[in-house]
């Protein structure tokens, strides 16, 4: 009992002890830690010019995700409905829910999301480019391709009417790139898309995306809808668009279709393809045939044979895109809608205003739902970018 109770003290001891020697080692490193310095002024407001910066940043992200369609004024019935639409279609409590899967949205490309009528669609002016003016080029280019892509001027100055001049451009283009290998193409593609747009100050023929319609995408994309390009353009020229720097938007290549030209093995020559075999040595290039042109009715054979599945959303502004609107309303287990806009701008645009009545009529007349540039947008490529016109009139595309 003695040896226990001297044993407690002898703790405590050991226990006081422990603790001095903690204070001791502590107090030793605080004195030997420097002292803390003041900044400079300089960097204190520099430091509190970059948090303001980022708060700002920060406030315009949540502007923007509060509104992703903040180009559109409120108003615009697209803007309206649209938002509704996928508001409800997203719901899962709702009864017109859409499975992710079946979230199909198609657009179409020309007049839709890019300008097409300075002077006339990407792919005419390309042609004309390759077939008139590509010094390497030009000397080789056939009768045949120089025919079109002078039909092509003189709508562009003229407003003649070819109503061949859509497959006819389409058999030019096959031939006067026939032997590029994909990515020789794509790279012509990119360097036309750098040239400056003839009737606007500020903007590169691969910029001229209207911004609005940018913001649609984009809005459909984060709402998990699968967004395809389905144009009349040459499927491989719409490829070449959108992977270019210059394009604003993220769309994958298998998503993107369009017109169709031929492709062969780069040792093929005049073999049929059930007689040759590719082999491990070459690549494909350009065949040189042209094959389809994806407009009006061929606009749903080409959706339903590369994607399965029948859109619920369609937008385009002309008449070729209204069997691809119908296809989307027409949907039987989805509900749906589609949207076509009226060239009605004149100052920001190349406006067609008896084209934007009687596509509103159209509007009204079908179901579909109108897109004013004029009165909905309240910008359509972005600061800096100026509307100068042209010298002389441009003929409205065919």
């Amino acid at each position: 009992m003695e040896d226990s109770k001297k044993l407690v003290p002898s703790i405590w001891r050991v226990v006081a002890i422990a603790a001095l020697c903690a204070c001791l080692v502590l107090g030793a490193l605080f004195l030997s830690k420097p002292a803390a310095t003041s900044a400079p002024a300089e960097e204190t407001a520099a430091q509190a010019s970059d948090e303001s910066t980022d708060e700002t940043t920060t406030e315009g992200a949540a502007e923007d995700a509060e509104d992703p369609l903040s180009l559109w004024s409120d108003d615009a019935p697209l803007k309206k409905e649209l938002v509704a639409y996928v508001e409800d279609v997203t719901d899962e409590s709702s009864a017109n829910y859409i499975p992710a899967e079946d979230r199909i949205a198609t657009f179409d490309v020309d007049g839709t999301l890019i300008n097409e009528t300075d002077p006339n669609y990407f792919d005419y002016t390309l042609l004309v480019h390759r077939v008139l003016e590509d010094p390497d080029y030009k000397d080789k280019a056939s009768d045949f391709e120089k025919s079109v892509a002078n039909k092509i001027v003189d709508q562009n100055e003229n407003g003649t009417k070819y109503e061949e001049l859509p497959v006819e451009h389409g058999q030019a283009v096959a031939s006067a790139f026939e032997g590029l290998t994909i990515d020789e193409f794509y790279d012509y593609v990119h360097e036309f898309a750098k040239t400056d747009m003839p009737s606007y100050e500020g903007m590169k023929r691969g910029e001229a995306f209207y911004q609005p319609m940018v913001q649609v995408v984009q809005y459909l994309q984060a709402n998990d809808f699968d967004v395809y390009m389905v144009s009349g353009t040459d499927r491989l020229i719409m490829r070449g668009l959108f992977s270019s720097e210059l394009c604003p938007l993220d769309i994958p290549l298998d998503h993107i279709l369009g017109s169709d030209e031929s492709l062969v093995g780069s040792e093929q020559e005049d073999a049929d393809g059930l007689d040759y075999t590719f082999s491990q040595d070459e690549e494909l290039v350009l065949g040189g045939e042209f094959l389809m042109k994806t407009l009006k009715e061929n606009k749903c054979y080409i959706i339903q044979r590369e994607v399965a599945k029948q859109p619920v959303l369609s937008f385009g502004n002309s008449s070729g895109d209204f069997a691809m609107d119908n296809y989307a309303l027409s949907n039987p287990d989805h509900r749906s809608a589609a949207f076509q806009l009226c060239c009605d701008d004149m100052e920001r645009e190349n406006g067609k205003l008896e084209k934007a009545e009687e596509m509103r009529a159209q509007c009204e007349e079908f179901g579909y739902v109108p897109v004013s540039m004029k009165d909905d947008w309240s910008t359509i490529y972005g600061e800096g970018v100026t509307y100068i016109g042209a010298e002389e009139e441009l003929a409205e595309a065919a």
